[in-house]
């Protein structure tokens, strides 16, 4: 029998872990929408915690993440830097405590293998912050693929250029973070391709990274700022993508992501270079109509999500297995073997 938090009309008491910029929007849209209580607060910088208590004054605030858990909260929201998310994630499902973690879930397919087989053994509801699942848009491209309308899809192109780098040293040092722009943008791209298209197995794969415009190799253990990936799927499309710190693009932001059909073609895009608007259109031959735009609320959907399960349910579930996919394809692009 699936395990309930009691009442559907109990709100899941969270745990949030790191309390920056990411975990604060996250932990204020769930609050702004009564889904939740903030049980607790654990971030070992003090201007953070001191952030996180206005949005939350009645929340608890941990001196160190193994207290958090002792206080047995429903589920823990991870945002911490990326190192820390394999250790924090295999602790908290460990003692039975769902997980939700900002992406990427860890900094190698071995470690994500590991966290995803220890919510399935403790039985515990995990989610990754995969947010651009969850845009009016591409929920709209998503089902026009699983409907027919874009008939079969033979190519997928996708970007995302930032124009500016990451603010934290963590992110340029690949044993901390995992990598550069392809773990930080690139999986985004990767994750939205494999979701349309219902993961599918993908075969050879050809990389080409680049830092400040210098050819590296994944194994140089440097981060890249620039990275084009080619890759196909054993259904015979073609899955292109390139993303990017840093690049001279003329606007803050560059995001698209295309899907090109034997019928039509969905295109979802920034508009004005912006990091949170976006539209989508369906082309047909020379007419396109445009099926989404702003203003989009998306950005704590993914999280929503999760608690929505969780408020029915604490157990696992299986559709977190396709991260592997995802983060096997991170591998490959870096070309080692799923350790740091």
């Amino acid at each position: 029998m699936a395990e309930t938090i009691t009442s559907t009309s109990i709100k899941p008491r969270l745990g949030f872990v790191g309390t920056g910029w990411i975990g604060l929007n996250r932990m204020k849209a769930l609050l702004e929408e009564d889904k939740c209580v903030v049980k607790g607060i654990y971030d070992t910088y003090e201007d953070n915690v001191l952030r996180a208590q206005e949005a939350a004054s009645e929340a608890n605030v941990y001196s160190c993440f193994g207290e958090l858990l002792e206080d047995q909260p429903d589920g823990v929201v991870i945002a911490t830097p990326n190192a820390f998310h394999y250790e924090q994630c295999m602790l908290a499902l460990k003692k039975g405590i769902p997980v939700f973690c900002q992406k990427p879930l860890a900094r190698t397919a071995y470690e994500c293998s590991d966290i995803i087989d220890a919510a399935r053994l403790n039985n515990k509801l995990l989610g990754v912050d995969l947010s651009y699942r969850y845009t009016h848009g591409m929920q709209q491209i998503k089902e026009l693929a699983k409907t027919g309308e874009l008939g079969e899809i033979y190519a997928v192109d996708l970007v995302f250029h930032n124009a500016y780098g990451p603010d934290k040293a963590w992110f340029y040092n690949p044993e901390l973070s995992g990598g550069g722009c392809v773990i930080d943008l690139g999986i985004h791209l990767a994750d939205l391709a494999l979701w349309v298209l219902n993961f599918p197995e993908t075969e050879g794969l050809a990389s080409s990274l680049f830092l400040d415009s210098k050819r590296i190799s994944g194994k140089d253990m440097v981060s890249e700022d620039f990275a084009m990936v080619q890759m196909d799927t054993d259904e015979g499309t073609t899955i292109r993508l390139t993303c990017s710190w840093n690049l001279n693009a003329c606007k803050d932001a560059e995001i698209k992501a295309s899907f090109y059909g034997s019928k039509a073609a969905a295109v979802f895009e920034n508009v004005n270079g912006s990091f949170y608007d976006f539209k989508a259109s369906l082309l047909k031959g020379t007419s396109g109509t445009v099926i989404s735009t702003p203003p989009d609320g998306w950005g704590s959907r993914a999280l929503g999500a999760w608690v929505k399960k969780l408020h029915i349910s604490s157990d696992y579930d299986h559709s977190i297995e396709s991260y592997k996919k995802v983060a096997e394809i991170i591998d490959t692009i870096y070309g080692r073997n799923s350790v740091i």
